[in-house]
């Protein structure tokens, strides 16, 4: 099951809209994934600056002093918190958090990213987080039903391996272990037992070799054994890809003010213009990609 769907908007007259769109999308898709829920938006931060995303099983403790901490600009949200720091600081302040503060977990780092995720219907995750309040440029969410691990915030999708870059699925890998091995080995860590997360980091791994999006999901066609539909943000669009076979359902829509996907037409429905819209069903093993 799992559900899955993502906005791209062509039209920045639409962006304060992002966030209230995204979340009727995904709460659409509620029936396909009951545990948990996340949502990937991407809108840009001040010049010269990243955005880390941290999540606390305890919130309460870890944020208290962190701004004084880190030295950087903290905003909580609920259990998440987006820290603003320098561009020349980010890997110092990420190893402060590794080593000082094990009780945080980065969601998230980038220019322009910030994921939101938890346990629970997409209707209670956004409004723990103000989703629909969010404005962007564009964005993904994921509505889980656990198959391969355990009903966790980490567990939850979108899954983040590198900057600015985020994936969802809906399907399931064979050979994720392996793949999890053969990461290991080349220094890419995963931090989960999701099989989602595996993908996300082949993914991050290859475009460090110099793939970029397109030669990266192509080489995946390739090495990643399985049913899958994945849809992959990063700082500039997103992307989306489909198994040879294409067992799970999908659909993309298209107008001139946005690229939208969906596990089913009806997650696109409530979308202005929909009824004019380009719509059609993504081929097997073909990769689609819009970016500003």
């Amino acid at each position: 099951m799992c559900g899955i769907v993502g906005l791209f908007l062509k039209d920045k007259q639409m962006q304060p809209q992002l966030g209230i769109l995204l979340t009727d999308m995904l709460v659409t898709m509620s029936d396909r994934g009951p545990d948990s829920a996340g949502i990937a938006v991407y809108r840009e931060t001040a010049s010269g600056c990243f955005k880390i995303t941290v999540q606390s099983a305890n919130p309460t403790v870890d944020f208290a002093d962190l701004h004084q901490d880190l030295g950087v600009k903290i905003e909580v949200i609920d259990t998440h918190a987006i820290l603003t720091v320098a561009s020349d600081a980010i890997t110092e302040v990420l190893a402060q958090i590794e080593v000082a503060h094990p009780g945080l977990r980065v969601m998230s780092r980038g220019k322009a990213i910030e994921i939101y995720k938890e346990v629970g219907l997409p209707q209670s995750v956004a409004d723990r987080f103000n989703i629909p309040e969010l404005s962007g440029s564009h964005g993904i969410g994921h509505t889980r039903m656990a198959t391969e691990s355990a009903v966790t915030t980490l567990g939850a999708h979108p899954f983040s391996t590198g900057a600015d870059q985020c994936l969802v699925h809906n399907g399931s890998l064979s050979n994720h272990n392996r793949l999890r091995r053969q990461l290991a080995r080349r220094g890419t860590q995963v931090q989960t037992e999701n099989d989602t997360e595996v993908a996300a980091a082949y993914l991050t791994y290859r475009m460090e070799q110099g793939d970029d999006l397109g030669d990266a999901l192509e080489a995946g066609l390739s090495d990643l054994d399985g049913f899958y539909t994945f849809v992959v943000g990063t700082k500039n669009g997103f992307g989306v890809l489909r198994d040879p076979i294409a067992c799970k359902p999908a659909v993309l829509a298209e107008t001139d003010q946005y690229v939208a996907f969906g596990s089913e037409y009806r997650a696109l429905v409530n979308l202005p213009g929909i009824a004019h819209a380009n719509v059609w069903e993504p081929e097997p093993a073909t990769v689609y990609f819009w970016s500003h």
